[in-house]
């Protein structure tokens, strides 16, 4: 799987999850203290993630980064 693949990938479970959680995703971001646009880009799979972004999207989510990981490379 190459590099754009994963990041879509990553970004449509965020989206799901998300929704499930009821969130919108302004107040998800707000929730996670990141800027909304920001969030948005990584929904769309526009941004390569670092280990302490990926962390920070997982304890909003309520899961493990390598959950989302895992998920997203299946």
């Amino acid at each position: 799987m190459d590099e754009t693949t994963l990041r879509q990938r990553l970004g449509d479970l965020m989206r799901e999850r998300r929704a499930a959680l009821g969130y919108s995703q302004d107040t998800f971001a707000d929730a996670i203290e990141m800027h909304r646009a920001y969030y948005g880009s990584i929904e769309r799979g526009e941004r390569n993630l670092t280990l302490v972004t990926l962390s920070r999207l997982a304890k909003g989510l309520g899961t493990k980064p390598s959950e989302l990981l895992r998920a997203a490379g299946s």
